[in-house]
């Protein structure tokens, strides 16, 4: 048997948990995790690992291609994510992005060495076929009742998300398990099939906002107008550094930011336009164009984030309001809210 792998089932914003009493079948709640979604399939012979994008992961994870024929009970296709999860400074465990983007590698050598040092686990949510049994047009509550009966005794690093359908506890987990590196709660219809590619789930993420300093911006992709600004927050040592970008401004609002910000551009001694280049990742195209103007820290906007990687915004930010009654000097790390550490292994247990 081969398991033909789908698209994932996807899941839309909304801004507060959702009272399962406005759903006929109820909703399950369980934590977001901020890892790579994936799509495992153990087919009795080989094991597949499906993206929800393009690339396929199954060569970047060899200690998972290597566990999941060994641990798990029979063929199956489980809907998860994959993590990576490091110890910090006060003795609890998180997640990492950093170090699971790492993972991302050509190099087979490199694979291999990430994989004995920094080790990737399978949180697993859903379950879409079990032996020849295919389950995607069962309803959730009976896809997770077999994927409890399937993982039941199965060892690292292989783990089973908790669910709850009590609204309050999930409220208690969106505040607290962002300790953990994790980045919201999902609601599930407890009475739907799996939808390949639709938005049939509820996210719920952390969103705040902070007032940052504009340092610099691209060119849009089209080559007109600004595409994304550069944002500046000041630690404490007094130093500017770049936490993030927002983008995503329409056609006539990119025009219009080239003149608003010209009187900002920074320039040398000779009048001429200072340019930076900007750092390239594994994700980014030898031809994709990284460089920036760099402006004068002079305007203050105002963003909506998510949560932080490090002393950076974890994903780009959105644009809010400018805000001129802001000093740059006044933006600094001090604003942004500290998460209170919570250790991963409790999340997991």
């Amino acid at each position: 048997m081969r398991y033909e792998i789908p698209e994932p089932m996807l899941a839309k914003a909304v801004g507060d948990v959702p009272d399962p009493a406005g759903f006929a079948g109820g909703l399950s709640f369980e934590p977001k995790w901020d890892g790579f979604r994936v799509l495992a399939a153990w087919d009795g012979e080989s094991v597949e690992l499906g993206s929800r994008g393009a690339k396929p992961l199954t060569r970047y994870f060899p200690e998972l291609v290597e566990a999941l024929p060994r641990i798990l009970p029979g063929p199956c296709l489980i809907d998860g994510e994959l993590i990576v999860a490091l110890p910090h400074a006060d003795g609890s465990t998180r997640l990492d992005w950093e170090a699971l983007s790492q993972r991302i590698h050509p190099a087979a050598s490199r694979v291999a060495m990430l994989a004995e040092t920094t080790p990737a686990m399978l949180v697993a949510f859903d379950l879409l076929a079990t032996g020849d049994r295919e389950l995607r047009d069962e309803p959730f509550g009976v896809r997770r009742a077999e994927l409890e009966r399937l993982l039941a005794d199965v060892p690292s690093p292989v783990h089973l998300t908790r669910t709850t359908r009590d609204a309050a506890l999930a409220r208690r987990w969106l505040a607290e398990f962002e300790g953990a590196g994790l980045d919201g709660v999902v609601a599930k219809p407890l009475d739907q099939p799996y939808a390949p590619g639709k938005r049939t789930m509820l996210k719920i993420k952390h969103a705040r906002t902070a007032d940052v300093v504009a340092i610099a911006y691209r060119i849009h992709k089209s080559g007109q107008g600004v595409g994304s600004i550069l944002l500046g927050l000041y630690g404490e040592d007094g130093e500017l550094r770049m936490v993030g970008a927002v983008s995503a401004f329409s056609n006539q609002r990119r025009l219009e930011l080239i003149d608003e910000l010209a009187p900002l551009v920074a320039r040398d001694e000779h009048g001429e336009i200072l340019r930076g280049e900007g750092e390239r990742s594994r994700f980014t195209g030898t031809d994709k164009d990284t460089s920036f103007v760099r402006l004068r820290p002079e305007r203050v906007l105002e963003v909506r984030y998510d949560q932080l990687e490090g002393w950076r915004f974890r994903h780009t930010a959105q644009f809010e309001r400018w805000r001129p009654d802001r000093a740059p000097e006044s933006c600094t790390y001090d604003q942004l809210e500290q998460v209170r550490a919570y250790d991963l292994a409790d999340v997991l247990s």
